[in-house]
């Protein structure tokens, strides 16, 4: 698989040791920045990322901040991407089995290099498993056209 990874300057060292365990464990991973650990603004490398993914250069994206909200917030403005934060093993499953993500956002202030490693390892080897799951991704789709396709009307309230 091609695996995008980028990273803001909390995430740098970090990105580097995950693009190796991805090409140990087989995949490819590009490297879209930050090249060092000056501050630099997350959502720049964000967008390089869930670019990639969005149009297909890229299986999966992987991205590295302070926390990965920001990341992940970023990356979701990109058509065809589904970041989220993942700080355990459960999350890391189960955005992959019910989610289908294809851009995990990883915590580097709060994580360790051992937990870190083994949420890499748990996004990666698990499958979508469709069934009920793919009409939610398909409504989910359906709302990120409609929203990039016409105003919001901020007139209407919820009924």
């Amino acid at each position: 698989m091609i695996i995008a990874v980028g990273s803001d300057h909390r995430g740098f060292n970090t990105k580097a040791r995950l693009i190796g365990l991805l090409n140990e464990l087989g995949h490819q991973g590009i490297d879209c920045g930050t090249d060092s650990a000056e501050s630099a603004d997350y959502p720049d490398f964000a967008a390089k990322v869930a670019q990639l993914v969005s149009q297909g250069q890229a299986h999966r994206g992987i991205l590295i901040c302070g926390t990965g909200i920001g990341m992940a917030i970023t990356a979701n403005k990109f058509a065809g991407v589904r970041a989220c934060t993942c700080h355990d093993e459960m999350t890391a499953r189960l955005s992959r089995q019910h989610n289908d993500t294809n851009v995990l956002c990883l915590s580097a202030d709060l994580l360790g290099e051992r937990v870190m490693n083994r949420l890499v390892e748990i996004w990666l080897a698990t499958d979508f498993e469709a069934g009920r799951h793919s009409r939610r991704l398909e409504k989910i789709s359906q709302y990120e056209s409609q929203s990039m396709h016409r105003p919001s009307d901020h007139s209407s309230g919820c009924p």
